[in-house]
C-alpha cells in the first residue's frame, strides 16, 4: 500500500445636491430623466431572470412572483446609480439602500434641504445624523485595533440603515470599555449582544490533503452525501480506523472516520463537521478543478487519472478490474490495477476517468519519477457499503427496494452491475424508464426507487 505520509474615503467628493439644479433631475419633455429611472428602464428591458431565482425569492423572502420580478429590476437599477448619487450628495451622503418587498430606493442625507431633489431622483429621502464617511472612519479605527478587541467580539460593521457602527459582543461591558478607549465618537457606535461565533467554511474536494491525528497525511477521494449527515468524503481504509479524527489541508478541524475496512478491503468514509461542504470537484492542481458527474466504471484499457496531495495530478490506463493484491498487512481483493504512478501521501486520493469517479488510491509500487503500478478501490462499492451518494445524486439509494406480491424479482431489461449512459432506456416491472445520470447499477438501485438516476416514461 501507499503508506500515509508522516509530517515531522479617499478625498471627499465636493459636489452636493445644493449645487445641482433641480432641472437636471426632471423628467419633463425635452429634459433627461433621472438616472434611476433610466436604470430601471434598462434593467426591465434586459430582465430575463432564471425561474429558479424567482422561485427562490418567493420561497425565502415570502414574495409573490410579481414582487420578485419587480425587486430584481429595482435592485439592478439601485446598483447602477449608487456611485452617481453618492457623488451628487458628497459629504452629506448617508447611504443608499433598498427596502420593502419590491426593493424601493432609499437615499439618506445629513441635510434635509436636499429632500426635494432626492425625491426627484426617484428615491425616498431619509435624514440621518452621520455621513457614510463618518461611519467608515469608525470601522477603519476598529479594524486597526482588531488585535485589542476583547474576547467574544467577532463582528463589527457600518449599518447605514441604522446610521450606526454595530459591534457585536458576548460581553457588552468589556465591549463598551473597548469603545470608550478606542478614540472614536461613541455616539456612532451601537453595541449588540451576540452569542455568534463566526467561522470560515471550506469545501471538501477530491485530491486535497487531510491529516489524521497529528502524525500522518492522506488524500481525499471524493466528497459524498449521506442522509441525516453533514456528508463527508471517501478515502482509503488504511489511512485511519473508525473513530479517528481528521483535520483538513489547512489544519482546521474537519471530521471523524465513521467506517473503515482494511485489509480485505481498503476503503473508509469520513463524516465532516459543519465547516466543511461536500462538492463534486477534484483538485486537478495545474489543470484546475475537475467536475465529477457520475461513477460509471471505465473499461479495461481506458485512460484514467489520479489526484493526490503528494504527487498531485497524473494519468495512465486501466490494466485490470477485480484484482487481488497482497500488502504486508494482508490481501486486498476487488481492486483495479492501473499504470498511474503514486507515492506515499497520495493514499485515499481520487481516481477518475473523464468526469466519472472510479475509486480511491490504495497502494502500488514505483514512484512518479520512474513510474509504477497503482491500485484503486472502486468507488461504487464504497458508496454501496456505507449508503453514500456523490454530490448530485449518484450513488446508493437509501430507499428499500420494492418486491412483487409473489416475492419473485420483477421482469424487465434493467440489471445490476450494468453501465448505463444518460438517455438509455430500460424496462422494469412493466414500466419504462430513461437514465438521467450515467452510472453503473448496483443491487437495489432499481429504477422505481432511484429517481435521481431514472425517470419513468
Amino acid at each position: 500500500m501507499l503508506r500515509r505520509h508522516v509530517v515531522g474615503m479617499s478625498v471627499a467628493l465636493a459636489l452636493t445636491l445644493a449645487v445641482v439644479p433641480v432641472v437636471a433631475f426632471a423628467a419633463s419633455a425635452g429634459e433627461p430623466p433621472n438616472p434611476y429611472a433610466q436604470a430601471r428602464e434598462q434593467a426591465a428591458v434586459v430582465a430575463n431572470p432564471d425561474p429558479k431565482v424567482v422561485a427562490a425569492l418567493q420561497r425565502d423572502l415570502g414574495l409573490t412572483a410579481d414582487q420578485a420580478l419587480a425587486r430584481l429590476v429595482n435592485e439592478a437599477a439601485a446598483a447602477q446609480v449608487e456611485a452617481d448619487y453618492s457623488a451628487r450628495l458628497g459629504t452629506n451622503f448617508g447611504g443608499l439602500w433598498v427596502a420593502g418587498p419590491t426593493a424601493e430606493l432609499v437615499l439618506a442625507t445629513t441635510q434635509s434641504a436636499g429632500f426635494s431633489e432626492i425625491t426627484e431622483l426617484g428615491a425616498k429621502p431619509v435624514l440621518v445624523s452621520h455621513s457614510v464617511n463618518d461611519l467608515k472612519a469608525v470601522t477603519a479605527r476598529f479594524d486597526k485595533l482588531a488585535r485589542r478587541m476583547p474576547a467574544g467580539v467577532h463582528v463589527w460593521y457600518a449599518d447605514i440603515t441604522a446610521n450606526k457602527v454595530v459591534l457585536q459582543a458576548k460581553d457588552l461591558v468589556a465591549a463598551q470599555k473597548f469603545v470608550d478607549s478606542s478614540g472614536v465618537n461613541t455616539a456612532l457606535v451601537q453595541l449588540q449582544k451576540s452569542e455568534e461565533q463566526p467561522r470560515p467554511f471550506y469545501d471538501v474536494r477530491g485530491g486535497d490533503a487531510y491529516y489524521i491525528g497529528s502524525s500522518s497525511r492522506c488524500s481525499v477521494g471524493f466528497a459524498v452525501n449521506r442522509p441525516g449527515s453533514q456528508g463527508g468524503f471517501v478515502t482509503a481504509g488504511h489511512c485511519g480506523n473508525t473513530g479517528a479524527t481528521t483535520t483538513g489541508f489547512n489544519r482546521v478541524a474537519q471530521g471523524t472516520f465513521r467506517g473503515s475496512s482494511f485489509p480485505g478491503n481498503d476503503y473508509a468514509w469520513v463524516e465532516v463537521n459543519s465547516q466543511w461542504t461536500p462538492t463534486n470537484l477534484v483538485n486537478g492542481y495545474s489543470q484546475g478543478n475537475i467536475t465529477i458527474t457520475g461513477s460509471t466504471q471505465a473499461a479495461v484499457g481506458a485512460s484514467i487519472c489520479r489526484s493526490g496531495s503528494t504527487t498531485q495530478y497524473h494519468c495512465g490506463t486501466i490494466g485490470a478490474h477485480n484484482t487481488s493484491v497482497t500488502y504486508p498487512q494482508g490481501t486486498i481483493t476487488g481492486v483495479t490495477r492501473t499504470s498511474v504512478c503514486a507515492e506515499p501521501g497520495d493514499s485515499g486520493g481520487s481516481f477518475f476517468s473523464g468526469n466519472q469517479a472510479q475509486g480511491v488510491t490504495s497502494g502500488g509500487s514505483g514512484n512518479c519519477s520512474s513510474g509504477g503500478t497503482t491500485f484503486h478501490q472502486p468507488v461504487n462499492e464504497i458508496l454501496q457499503t456505507y449508503g453514500l451518494t456523490l454530490p448530485g445524486g449518484t450513488g446508493t439509494p437509501t430507499s428499500t427496494p420494492t418486491s412483487t406480491p409473489t416475492g419473485t424479482p420483477p421482469g424487465g431489461t434493467w440489471a445490476p452491475w450494468t453501465a448505463y449512459s444518460a438517455g438509455a432506456t430500460v424496462t422494469y416491472d412493466g414500466a419504462s424508464y430513461r437514465c438521467l445520470q450515467s452510472h453503473t447499477s448496483q443491487p437495489g438501485w432499481t429504477p422505481p426507487v432511484v429517481p435521481a438516476l431514472w425517470q419513468r416514461i
